[in-house]
């Protein structure tokens, strides 16, 4: 008898939840492009998908696929994410003995130009942490100046530093946590970056044991990804920065004014948590780039001739 589609859609996102501990992003954003994949084979089609259509699919009804996704305004990196929800999914049907076909294995992915990261300069990321610790509540403002600290003080992502538990204080000479891929790395911190986290801790207003989490909203709920964000958002107007100033690009500079200091490829890259050094790499491409406009304005050559 032949299974709907659908359902084995839902068996694999459970298993990508309970076995292979997926983040909540990546089960929406996959469950949203195979939920898409399965609406464009009922067109195309003609009927209802299920284990028989899946095994008989051929490169070109997932090439057919991803063209229709690109008519809708679909963006390379979308592709590539789209591409890789229906591989996982067919991995999944054939690990399980219910489907064996290469089809989306067999369509290439679209390359797409690597962009660089966009760092604020050294003077700016010193002037976005004073001025996150103008608050006119107290306790506020030693959240924000910790929170950000944090993140150019230590390179952390957002969501690690929002992960920190009270427990996790007082903060010793290095910080465990736990990134992408549910990879654990060990994050050195200076005093500043200790003292700051301790000083916030200290004035919380609200009660919680070791397992709550350290950074809270007004309201002492947890503090989300894009309170953050919002943060960010009001100094960049109050300080005049461009649109790359977000708490992301903390972490970048973290990484870039570390390498144009004398740090070590190798050794930045064990503290960003990457795991390819090309990742890494990416940041020295920056300072690259930047020589070579400075040489351009002040060399002789790089002139333009008077007229």
């Amino acid at each position: 008898m032949a299974r709907p589609a659908q359902d084995l859609r839902r068996d694999w996102l459970a298993a990508l939840a309970h076995e292979r501990r997926a983040s909540k992003h990546t089960l929406r954003a996959y469950g949203d492009d195979t939920e898409r994949f399965l609406v464009f084979l009922a067109e195309h089609k003609g009927r209802t998908p299920d284990d028989r259509m899946l095994e008989k699919l051929v490169p070109a009804d997932v090439r057919a696929f991803i063209t229709k996704r690109r008519s809708e305004g679909l963006g390379g990196r979308g592709v590539q994410r789209a591409l890789a929800a229906v591989r996982s999914f067919f991995r999944y049907l054939a690990r399980e003995g219910i489907v064996e076909n290469a089809a989306p294995r067999a369509v290439r992915t679209p390359r797409i130009p690597r962009s660089l990261p966009r760092p604020l300069s050294e003077n700016d990321a010193a002037r976005t942490i004073l001025e996150a610790e103008t608050h006119d509540v107290e306790w506020l403002a030693a959240r924000d100046g910790a929170l950000l600290t944090l993140l150019y003080g230590a390179g952390l992502r957002i969501s690690e530093a929002l992960g920190l538990k009270r427990g996790d204080v007082p903060l010793g000479a290095s910080l465990s946590v736990v990134g992408k891929g549910r990879k654990e790395r060990s994050v050195p911190l200076l005093p500043a970056v200790r003292d700051a986290v301790e000083h916030y801790a200290a004035l919380v207003p609200f009660t919680g044991g070791r397992d709550t989490p350290l950074f809270l909203s007004r309201r002492g709920k947890p503090m989300s990804a894009r309170e953050a964000q919002l943060l960010m958002q009001r100094l960049r107007s109050r300080l005049g920065l461009s649109e790359r100033a977000t708490p992301h690009a903390l972490r970048h500079s973290f990484a870039t004014h570390l390498l144009a200091n004398g740090g070590d490829l190798r050794a930045v890259q064990e503290l960003l948590g990457h795991a390819s050094l090309a990742t890494t790499q990416t940041y020295t491409e920056i300072d690259a780039k930047k020589m070579m406009e400075v040489y351009g304005h002040a060399h002789p050559r790089g002139k333009t001739p008077a007229a």
